[in-house]
């Protein structure tokens, strides 16, 4: 059944507010397992993790903090609703991927498992703030910027500061963890890509 945009009825602010809250909670335990394998991903989270690794510092003080002048672009860009939530999901992953550390210890785990896990929780928690309009700032808003500004695609965007990012890990993580960080990517973007259809979606 494809859903009829000029229908579809806009969520109401308590549905708005569950479905981030819900998609930041998959993301922020994709990003533990992630961490928990010692790999990587694309995105300012991978920016932040490889940063986390390097100095021993909090991946979500470091995740938040490097967000900041993305906000700032969020919002002349993209506009105060756009800002409002990129700011509420950056938070809340950054919050509640530091609350899941003592609360959910993972002892050990495969690179191969965490890398799998992790692309689809997290994909399954992008999915969600794209239903909401949200985001994980960082690239993804410069991304759309380029995109709606200048007609650069949003995705030849996205892979080549992702590219750059994992030649930067290779230097950093031994090899058999880069290509198990390049797995998770993959699995993450092809969640996205399957299930990504606004024609798809239908609010019942």
């Amino acid at each position: 059944m494809t859903a009829d945009p000029n229908t579809t009825p806009r969520y109401a602010p308590h549905e708005d507010a569950q479905g981030l809250l819900v998609a930041s909670i998959e993301a922020a335990l994709g990003i533990h397992l992630l961490r928990a394998a010692g790999l990587v991903t694309g995105g300012t989270a991978g920016f932040a993790l490889i940063l986390s690794y390097i100095g021993g510092w909090s991946f979500g003080l470091v995740f938040f903090l490097v967000n900041i002048p993305f906000f700032a672009l969020a919002l002349w860009a993209r506009g105060r609703v756009f800002f409002v939530k990129s700011l509420a999901t950056v938070t809340l992953v950054s919050v509640l991927a530091e609350a899941l550390k003592p609360l959910f210890e993972v002892g050990q785990i495969h690179p191969g498992v965490a890398a799998l896990l992790f692309g689809v929780t997290a994909g399954v928690g992008l999915l969600g703030l794209f239903r909401h309009s949200g985001s994980l700032g960082g690239m993804s808003i410069v991304a759309l910027i380029l995109q709606d500004r200048f007609g650069i695609r949003a995705g030849y965007v996205q892979i080549a500061h992702d590219a750059a990012l994992f030649a930067v890990a290779a230097f950093i993580l031994p090899a058999d963890r880069v290509a198990w960080s390049l797995v998770g990517a993959l699995v993450l973007n092809l969640v996205i890509a399957f299930n990504h259809r606004r024609d798809w979606y239908v609010v019942s």
